[in-house]
């Protein structure tokens, strides 16, 4: 809408009276309502072409500009699929993103799009009539703005938009709609419906679809029963938020700038039955080992040489990409002594199938992972569950030991958790600096996510003197060390079976800090039953703790399995 000067403090109320006074002066508002193409929340017609590119902000901003830097794509809230967009106004600044599409002259077009938050604007200008806009005051969930327009004689293009208000904060809106006759660029079409539309493998909660590539498409749009639930650049997809053991019609449409495709031909996916989720259900008292993707002079293994006192295996590590917050996974084979990636996977599901839990590390000591920003955590989100999804891992370990985000972190692990459903393992390995009080970044995350976590197994080695619970300061190497630290956890809002205690496997498997066995197994005493304490004592016992964590089983089997031969039983026999 073309903007008419007015005072900076005209309000969202004189802002909508001005639209309608014009709209109501050329009869276009009445003839709009009668045709049908003015409401609010009217879904528009399934079959018609959706001319907006990017409608659903999945790869980002792009088609979209956004003023002054005022936007970016978030993973939640959301309307669809994996993003919406999260402008926010500033100064004299009202956040407008925009994208201009191409149109046909003296044809009628249907706007809509869903938003979220207060005083959000969708409109249109350029039309070559009577340009328009929609607003809702407030919308503390998603809601549907819906507006028509008809274009001039002359008119091939016109600017699609949403924008805020001074002084509000940032709104949300995902699933812009456009739909008419597309203009296109010069001799494009619009493409012709996908084919070879098929299922691949399918979990609990999700189902992964691919087909062929289509002529002239620049990106699709994958329907689960008739509704639009993702948005791809690709000729692959995984819907997630699925029900377990249920049926799904999918169809895909092929999209360009002349408009969106009919749809594919249906296929019917069906979901798995609910195991509880990734993998299986964590004993109450659990070990805890990192297995080495790496050749360090410790013991080589492969996973199926880990001993069946651990109860869950976290690999170590998985590698950085060039994506913030974006992580893979690559076997060193060679290092291994030629493990090879099948006899990896099949190793996880015979773990899994002994009741054990496989997940995948994220970090360690030169761990170069950052997860800062929206963008960051959406990326670590969807990388992980990518991985989980091609080995089999049960969950993820937080292993960063390079500073954490707890406010993008805290967002990323919900995001994993929703997307890998219920079940998911997730553990944390911070170091004890990290753990000294509630304030701190990493303590932070695990409060933010005790609903979904599994364990904190602090590292209580490589550390100096740290504070008890009680203020006194104790150094690393004694009972009373692990006991005391381990009560700040305890105490400060974390579940007793959410505190484990972590330690070196042998004195090679650390700088310092390694205890014996026997001193671990006093500590979990002392905690879990008020026995062989030190001279720290905590004013209360804690039966539920989860249990002990090493670095690592390679270190272990490197000193024969010491550490785990006499760990394990004692932790698995707690109260």
């Amino acid at each position: 809408m073309d903007r008419a000067p007015r005072a900076r403090g005209a309000g969202p109320n004189q802002y909508r009276r001005r639209f309608r006074g014009r709209a109501a002066a050329s009869g276009l508002a009445a003839t709009l309502a009668t045709a049908g193409l003015v409401s609010l929340g009217g879904p528009a017609a399934a079959a018609d072409p959706n001319l907006a590119r990017n409608p659903g902000f999945e790869t980002g901003l792009s088609g979209w500009t956004c003023s002054g830097g005022s936007g970016t794509t978030v993973g939640s809230p959301v309307h669809s699929g994996s993003a919406a967009l999260k402008a926010t106004p500033a100064g004299s600044d009202h956040a407008m993103c925009s994208q201009t599409v191409s149109v046909k002259p003296n044809s009628a077009y249907t706007l809509s799009g869903w938003v979220q938050g207060s005083y959000i604007y969708l409109g249109a200008k350029g039309t070559g009539t009577t340009d328009v806009s929609t607003w809702t005051s407030s919308a503390n969930d998603w809601r549907q703005l819906s507006t028509g327009f008809s274009t001039g004689p002359n008119t091939t293009s016109v600017t699609i938009y949403t924008h805020g208000w001074y002084g509000q904060p940032a709104y949300h809106a995902d699933d812009i709609t456009l739909t008419g006759p597309g203009g296109g660029q010069p001799g494009e079409e619009i493409p012709g419906a996908p084919s070879g539309l098929r299922t691949g493998a399918t979990s609990a909660t999700s189902v992964d679809l691919s087909w062929s590539p289509v002529s002239g498409a620049t990106g699709y749009q994958v329907y689960r029963d008739g509704t639009k639930v993702q948005s791809v650049g690709g000729t692959s997809a995984t819907v997630t938020g699925l029900s377990p053991a249920t049926s799904y019609q999918f169809q895909v449409t092929a999209v360009n700038s002349a408009g969106e495709s009919p749809k594919s031909a249906p296929v019917t996916g069906t979901t798995t039955p609910d195991s509880g989720g990734p993998g299986n259900t964590v004993p109450k008292h659990a070990v805890t080992g990192y297995w080495q993707n790496f050749n360090n002079g410790a013991a080589v293994q492969k996973l199926s040489d880990v001993p069946s006192n651990y109860d869950i295996i976290a690999v170590a590590f998985a590698d950085a990409t060039g994506t913030p917050g974006a992580v893979t996974f690559n076997l060193d084979s060679a290092g291994l002594g030629g493990y090879t990636t099948e006899q990896f996977k099949a190793d996880i599901k015979a773990k899994q199938a002994a009741g054990k839990s496989v997940i995948i590390s994220v970090g360690g000591e030169k761990g170069t992972v950052s997860v800062n920003s929206a963008a960051s955590a959406a990326a670590f989100a969807d990388s992980v569950h990518t991985l989980i999804r091609e080995y089999g891992f049960d969950g993820v370990d937080i292993d960063l030991e390079n500073g954490l985000n707890s406010t993008y972190m805290t967002q990323a692990l919900r995001s994993l958790s929703q997307k890998a459903g219920p079940g998911l393992v997730i553990t944390m390995a911070p170091q004890t600096i990290d753990m000294q009080s509630t304030s701190n970044e990493y303590f932070k995350t695990a409060l933010n996510i005790k609903d979904i976590l599994t364990v904190v197994n602090m590292q209580y080695y490589n550390s100096g003197s740290m504070l008890g619970c009680d203020g006194k300061v104790y150094s690393q190497g004694s009972v009373d060390f692990l006991t005391a630290l381990a009560c700040i956890q305890l105490e400060g809002g974390l579940d007793p079976s959410q505190v484990g205690l972590g330690l070196p496997a042998s004195t090679r498997g650390a700088g310092s800090g390694y205890v014996s066995p026997t001193v671990v197994n006093n500590a979990l005493d002392c905690l879990a039953r008020g026995t062989n304490c030190g001279s720290f004592k905590p004013a209360r016992t804690y039966p539920a703790l989860r249990g002990a964590m090493t670095w690592s089983t390679n270190w272990d089997a490197t000193s024969g399995n010491a550490w785990s031969n006499a760990v394990g039983p004692h932790v698995h026999g707690l109260p």
